[in-house]
């Protein structure tokens, strides 16, 4: 009888001991799998940041000039805008402030404005009233 009741005890701390084991590793793989999914979304958002930064680079005259936070704040100035022909103005400013920032830096970058509506949404083209030269300076 104690040799029945010694062996029910040792086989009880035995599975009690496995499922604690069993329970552990559980909690470990979890955690694992958790980081893993934590850096998979780290690295997709960073992937998205740089596609942003590559098309805000296509889109915005002038782009290589100005940095992160000056395109966020050109690109929210376009979509605030009311009109079409408050956009165009807006674009015809940022064109002058480029040019002369590409000026005080003593490099040179394309006279041409974007075509109309680049970056603003698909705001189509067309004839705009600003000037095509910029050449006042």
């Amino acid at each position: 009888m104690k040799q029945l009741l010694i062996v029910s005890a040792l086989a009880s701390a035995l599975l009690v001991s496995s499922g604690m084991t069993l329970a552990a590793d559980q909690k470990r793989d979890q955690d694992r799998d958790q980081s893993q999914l934590q850096e998979d979304q780290e690295r997709d958002r960073d992937q998205d940041r740089d596609r942003d930064q590559d098309r805000d680079q296509d889109q915005l005259y002038g782009s290589q000039l100005m940095t992160q936070e000056e395109r966020a704040q050109q690109r929210e100035k376009m979509r605030s805008a009311a009109t079409a022909e408050e956009r165009e103005q807006l674009r015809y400013e940022h064109h002058e402030r480029m040019q002369e920032r590409a000026k005080e830096r003593g490099i040179t970058i394309p006279d041409n404005m974007p075509a109309k509506g680049m970056g603003t949404g698909g705001m189509g083209s067309g004839s705009g009233s600003g000037s095509g030269s910029g050449s006042g300076n």
